[in-house]
């Protein structure tokens, strides 16, 4: 296993990461920017109305996007353990 092998396999972590963490972040991004409009326009300044929203946001893109997370994370998985695989055989 060269240097080259595992920066490859530390990049491709990285955006596995990146890439699973999006919809979460886009979903509660929305709902916070909307939550805080909301709170400027009509002056009500309740800090639970900044967190049940974005709760619930997160229940959603979980609830939307769970099943393609996990299967990009087992794929992942899989794709590590047979390179382990690989560079043992040689």
């Amino acid at each position: 296993m060269d240097q080259s092998h595992l920066l490859e396999v530390g990049r491709q972590a990285i955006n596995l990461a990146v890439s699973i963490s999006m919809p979460i972040l886009l979903f509660t991004l929305v709902v916070g920017l909307t939550v805080a409009v909301f709170q400027a326009v009509t002056q009500v300044q309740e800090m639970t109305l900044t967190y049940v929203p974005k709760i619930l946001a997160v229940i959603a893109a979980l609830a939307l996007f769970g099943a393609w997370m996990l299967a990009q994370t087992v794929a992942f998985t899989a794709h590590s353990f047979e390179s382990i695989q690989q560079v043992t055989k040689r």
